[in-house]
């Protein structure tokens, strides 16, 4: 990539070429006239701070293939590397100067540590010239709460995989891991107290193969766990990379794999099996004293192993149908006053809290925790958006935001077609980077429970430790600088994500490349044009060719150098150039141009922000929404019905209306009740002309291609009746449903 070399030395004219690979960015860099030669022999002086030492000479010995020794004062002839220790420093700060020495310092070894991520960083750019620019860096955090998740419960990963993840969190000055151990699909945590936990809610019969909606599934027996000894390990090797375990024990819901090995904990006392099938179940624990008792003897050997003042007790997606048929759950909220089973979950939570409390330890759980009263002490993991941070947070409890939109690792991050199958949505580089974690809602005051995020890895289509990387790296660079607290504008932190690739080269790291991918969006027309379809490429427009007719771009094709105006069907083909040859993968998009194409909408009701596309103009911008991308094309009602109305701009005759919407009823996402048009000569009166139910829309999968007769009118109106409340036995069931529609096309 000569080209993008050359741009990004142009650009690195007014800042030091170190700084420029630096992720997270310092707080601080001063560059100071001279430079430090060195070679492949380091010394490290080191009078406290040995297992930070340690590290540092294991690491450069490894993957730079450095000589180092470590020493109590310096040998002449050699770079030497001190570690100082300074009580008087703040917590989490360190400094590092480059001068005719290299000196690190900072209050204890955490500091000290951090510093050493940066200079690992520097060596690894500046080893190919010998030398390092002198400079000084004074650098903290601003988040106390900086972290990732992983999910080992869907797909398990050997231990040796989790230390290299606890390597992933370290690298990037993250502190906290957050493990996911137990789930409907698996119990991964040994229990010594009761064995059948691994015995039998380790191992499923079979997992789904490929995409949910498929309903495919091997008949491979299928698990695995961690012993007691594992954990110690794997806690002891976190804890010398100063980052803290927290450990997720999911309750009341997510609980099969228990229930299978004790069905005395559920509600039925039926025998089940450990799932097979990702999604939500009915079979929940049931809050009764012998399920509590066994709770707490499991919790009483998770804090053994665990020294996290914090455990996570999940609380999410936990379905009520079974509680509604329990006699002993009806006596309990009869007996406790409560108002109805989300006043169940908050007593069962409330207990657990209790507990955990008298032992010193405090409890988080996802934003569902909130749901019927929230525990006195509980913090807040807020997943489903912003909304249950912000309430936690003027209830003056901590908060942890990890909103899917911004923080899910296992949606896509390019282009589905180019990707490997993952949950849904699309979160790209770029979209975690322009996450801020404090919602402008907060007072000054309410601010302050916010303690920070994390990246979720959710693994239900990651099978193994290499998809893990490639779904978590390049996307957990970018928040971890949003977490230490000093972004840059994203073209610039892109230009030093690039350079920071050879170290992940080095590391062995199977990284995402997405963000070289050309992507393209239509944008709000501008009255002339149907469509106009925007084109950007890693070097902004530079460098892109295409074509409309579907064939495959050369550099004989058209260069790309502003939106393109499209006022016919057309399909475009489009690829990144450089000296002739194609570096990136095709982009491909389809434009579908109809008498509706470019019009103006008007919706009675707004879509969530957070599925809300480019607006109202999503339903006529001529591309039509592929299901596996409804986080980026589709408009996304919570709860609402879709009510829109298209002005033609003029009295015209019309036949057929076509329109799309998503089922995807895991991820609560369902078909309408009803599909109703109307027609308007003024825009005022309306005449109702098709309806089409839930079963013919059903039957369509959603793609209506519905023949309205011969039409005449300037207004047509479309109103898809939302299923408001999940029914039960689904995902989600009492909760508002999502209604996805995209495409209004009228022909």
């Amino acid at each position: 990539m000569k080209k993008l070399m050359m741009i990004f030395l142009l650009v690195g004219l007014q800042m030091s070429y170190a700084q420029k690979n630096l992720i997270p960015q310092p707080k601080s860099l001063e560059l100071q006239t001279g430079d430090l030669i060195f070679g492949k022999n380091w010394v490290i002086i080191s009078p406290k701070n040995t297992n930070e030492a340690n590290y540092l000479k294991d690491f450069l010995e490894k993957n730079f293939k450095m000589n180092v020794e470590i020493s109590k004062k310096e040998i002449k002839g050699k770079p030497t590397i001190q570690l100082l220790q300074n009580t008087q420093l703040k917590e989490n700060y360190y400094s590092l100067k480059v001068a005719k020495d290299i000196v690190i310092e900072a209050k204890d070894g955490k500091g000290i540590f951090y510093g050493i991520q940066s200079l690992i960083q520097l060596l690894q750019e500046n080893e190919s010239t010998g030398k390092l620019s002198y400079l000084t860096i004074k650098d903290e955090p601003t988040f106390q709460w900086r972290g990732m998740h992983l999910d080992c419960c869907r797909h398990f990963f050997p231990k040796e995989f989790v230390k290299k993840y606890i390597d992933f969190i370290a690298m990037y000055k993250m502190n906290t891991f957050h493990w996911h151990l137990t789930d409907d699909q698996g119990w991964r945590i040994e229990i010594k107290k009761y064995p059948k936990l691994t015995e039998i809610g380790a191992w499923r019969n079979g997992s789904m193969i490929g995409a949910y909606s498929d309903q495919k599934f091997d008949n491979e027996r299928y698990g695995g766990y961690y012993t007691q000894e594992d954990i110690k390990e794997i806690v002891k090797y976190a804890a010398d990379r100063h980052v803290n375990i927290v450990p997720e024990i999911e309750m009341p819901g997510h609980a099969v794999a228990a229930i299978s090995s004790y069905p005395n904990l559920g509600c039925t006392g039926k025998p089940l099996e450990v799932e097979n099938k990702w999604g939500v179940f009915e079979d929940v624990f049931c809050p009764k004293e012998e399920t509590f008792q066994f709770l707490e003897n499991v919790l009483t050997e998770v804090m053994a192993l665990f020294p996290s003042k914090t455990i996570h007790i999940g609380g999410d997606e936990c379905p009520k149908e079974n509680w509604k048929k329990c006699e002993h759950c009806q006596a309990l909220i009869k007996k406790y006053n409560l108002k109805d089973e989300h006043g169940l979950q908050s007593y069962f939570v409330q207990r657990i809290e209790k507990f955990l409390n008298s032992k010193g330890r405090k409890i988080i759980g996802w934003d569902e925790i909130l749901e019927g009263g929230l525990a006195p002490n509980a913090a807040v993991m807020s997943w489903r958006g912003f909304e249950g941070g912000i309430e936690a947070a003027k209830q003056k409890h901590f908060v942890v935001m990890t909103p899917g939109d911004y923080c899910y690792f296992d949606h896509y991050q390019g282009d589905p077609k180019n990707e490997p199958l993952a949950f849904g949505g699309r979160t790209t580089v770029e979209k975690v980077y322009s996450f801020n974690p404090i919602p402008k809602e907060l007072t000054n005051e309410e601010q302050k429970y916010i303690l920070g995020a994390q990246g979720n890895v959710w693994t239900e289509y990651i099978l193994n430790p290499k998809h893990v990387e490639y779904m978590v790296f390049p996307r957990i660079a970018a928040l971890s600088e949003v977490l230490w607290g000093k972004k840059s504008d994203y073209n610039e932190f892109q230009k030093r994500l690039f350079r920071h690739f050879s170290l992940l080269d080095i590391l062995d790291i199977n990284y995402s490349k997405s963000i070289f991918e050309v992507v393209g969006k239509s944008i709000n027309p501008d009255n002339k044009n149907a469509v106009l379809y925007q084109l950007k490429g890693f070097d902004g427009s530079n460098g892109i060719f295409y074509t409309l007719d579907g064939t495959t771009p050369t550099t004989n094709s058209i260069a790309y150098t502003q939106p393109i105006a499209i006022n016919k069907s057309a399909k475009i083909q489009a690829a990144y150039f450089e000296n002739g040859i194609m570096k990136s993968k095709i982009f491909s998009q389809d434009v579908f141009v109809s008498k509706s194409t470019g019009k103006k909408v008007t919706l009675d009701n707004q879509p969530s922000e957070k599925y809300a596309a480019i607006g109202n103009q999503t339903l006529t911008d001529g591309i039509i929404g592929d299901p596996a991308k409804f986080g980026s094309d589709w408009l996304g009602f919570s709860g609402k019905d879709v009510v829109a109305t298209i002005d033609l701009g003029k009295e015209m005759p019309y036949s057929v209306v076509k329109t799309n919407f998503v089922k995807s009823n895991e991820n609560w996402i369902h078909l309408p009740q009803t599909v109703q048009l109307f027609v308007s000569v003024d825009g005022k009166i309306f005449n109702k002309i098709k309806e089409i139910s839930n079963a013919d829309i059903v039957k369509a999968n959603g793609k209506l291609n519905i023949n309205i007769g011969n039409q005449n009118a300037r207004f047509i109106k479309m109103i898809a009746t939302n299923t408001t409340k999940i029914p039960n036995g689904f995902a989600g069931a009492g909760y508002p449903a999502w209604l996805f529609v995209d495409e209004i096309s009228i022909e």
